[in-house]
């Protein structure tokens, strides 16, 4: 730990064009053997950039087939398929391959480093050969298909077990006893909207950005752009917590950032009477990642998963920037006083300064009955972290969340099953997510209260091949950090420096809109 946090000090801002040097001591990288070349530059007092171009002279990854396990997904109930199985199944699948000439053979694949999981082994993995180009692999995918099981093509440059050939690791630092500016949570100006991370930061004018939290994709899991967790912009809380999922807490500009695990909570309030208010600027009834009290099927968090709830109560602030979301239920309006200045008919807009409540079932009856014109209702609102203490929302709050906890007091800590992204009972469930090597952007702070923010391009064979959760916390580590976390990655993994990506994202489109953002603004 104390070399990697030398390390950062020994080479402070190096102004002008990026110099190729190896960095002085070393990093203690993930990924065995590798060796790197870094670069350095300086966008601003007290902020720098390094860029690492990493290889393992001795990874030869190549394409291959894995025979997938039939299972069953546990929310749902519906067929789904797993890259691991059990051992009978196993010798089933690799018997049935042989009759056919094919021959394959088994991987006992362990448990990554998880603090919640199970230890061991956690399935059996069924491979058929070793191919140098993709199309060669699909063509033997289809004889296996003939068998009657179900194939995948994948690059073994994207298993924990096999080191991969390429890295491309960004990664800034901020040091806030040099920068004088400010650090935000930056929604591009409307949290029911997309932006790429480097337009977000040319109309911040910041000098470093990297994507944020998790947020809906798909307009049939709400609107596009809102986040799924919590998200907290110049005091404001945008969207409520996912259970208790890893945020990133950036507080008084520039002076305090830290890493925790948060939950929200908000109540609506008339006389004696209240109801909570379980959802901020989202659609009724529908709850991205889960992890709010008495939505179904579960009230634990569940990576890209919807739950549903029949009695729901949201709230919308000015800063949704839409159209609100119109159908059944009731709705009221207040205005900055918290007086109900129209009520009733769903939909419309927040008026500047004020708020708009929507409720379906039960929390549709309570506004019907609670708000009535010209009456004040309170709202109260709360973010805590894990030792139920009380983060302050000031107008220099912002948070970010995403998951899970990487690292927690210098300590690799990853809450991967408690934060939903794994499920030991579903191995159709998040093994690639979080098992495989992704895109990655990660955040954390070192013991002098620097903030970290780093991307790993992947889904890139032969360029870079990304990081596992239990990579990417080792890489953190390495770099110096003593507590950090995942942010959202895939093809939103993005860092740009003064306005423009640095790194290269993996949509094959380019870079992704996404719903908000870190930015370092002089």
């Amino acid at each position: 730990m104390a070399a990697g946090i030398a390390l950062i000090a020994a080479s402070t801002a190096v102004a002008g064009p990026a110099v190729a040097a190896e960095r002085p001591g070393g990093v203690a990288l993930p990924w065995g053997s590798a060796t790197a070349t870094w670069t350095s530059t300086s966008p601003a007092p007290g902020v720098e950039v390094r860029t690492a171009a990493i290889s393992v002279p001795q990874a030869h990854p190549v394409w291959t087939v894995t025979v997938q396990a039939p299972a069953v997904n546990r929310m749902t109930g519906a067929a789904a398929w797993a890259e691991l199985g059990d051992a009978a199944w196993a010798a089933k699948s690799v018997s049935q391959l042989a009759a056919a000439g094919i021959d394959a053979h088994v991987d006992q694949v362990p448990w990554p480093a998880f603090t919640d999981t199970p230890h061991g082994t956690e399935g059996s993995r069924v491979r058929v050969g070793g191919f140098a180009t993709q199309a060669d692999a699909k063509k033997q995918a289809d004889a296996v298909t003939a068998t009657g099981l179900h194939p995948l093509v994948e690059w073994t440059g994207y298993d924990v077990d096999q080191a991969p050939d390429r890295e491309s690791v960004h990664v800034g630092i901020v040091d806030p006893a040099v920068f004088h500016g400010r650090v935000v949570a930056d929604h591009g100006g409307a949290v029911a909207g997309r932006s790429t991370t480097s337009a977000q930061a040319r109309a911040a004018g910041s000098v470093l950005a990297v994507n944020a939290g998790f947020f809906i994709t798909s307009d049939a899991d709400g609107v596009q752009g809102t986040q799924a967790g919590l998200g907290v912009y110049g005091g404001v809380l945008d969207a409520q917590s996912s259970g208790g999922r890893a945020a990133l807490i950036l507080q008084d500009g520039s002076r305090h950032s830290r890493v925790a695990n948060l939950t929200s909570r908000a109540t609506v309030r008339d006389g004696a009477s209240s109801y909570p208010i379980n959802g901020t600027n989202r659609v009724p009834g529908r709850i991205r990642d889960c992890g709010r009290p008495g939505v179904s099927p579960t009230e634990q968090p569940r990576q890209d998963f919807t739950c549903t709830s029949a009695d729901d109560l949201v709230s919308f602030t000015p800063h949704y920037g839409a159209d609100l979301p119109t159908g059944a239920g009731a709705q009221a309006v207040l205005d900055g006083r918290g007086r109900v200045v129209a009520a009733g008919t769903v939909g419309g807009r927040v008026p500047a300064g004020g708020e708009v409540l929507q409720g379906i079932g039960t929390a549709a009856t309570w506004l019907k009955a609670h708000a009535v014109m010209g009456r004040r209702l309170t709202v109260d609102e709360r973010v805590r972290d894990s030792a139920g203490r009380t983060v302050p929302l000031t107008g220099r709050t912002g948070i970010v969340s995403a998951g899970p906890i990487l690292l927690r007091d210098g300590k690799v800590a990853i809450d991967a099953a408690t934060e939903g992204v794994v499920d030991p009972a579903d191995l159709s469930f998040g093994y690639a997510w979080a098992e495989q090597r992704q895109p990655r952007t990660l955040a954390g702070t070192d013991a002098r209260g620097r903030l970290i923010l780093v991307t790993v391009d992947g889904r890139q064979p032969g360029v870079s091949e990304g990081a596992t959760l239990e990579e990417a916390a080792r890489l953190m580590r390495g770099l110096g950090a003593v507590n950090a976390l995942n942010l959202d990655g895939g093809g939103s993994t993005a860092m740009a420096v003064n306005g423009t990506v640095v790194n290269k994202p993996s949509d094959a489109t380019g870079e992704r809109a996404v719903g908000d953002t870190v930015q370092i603004i002089p």
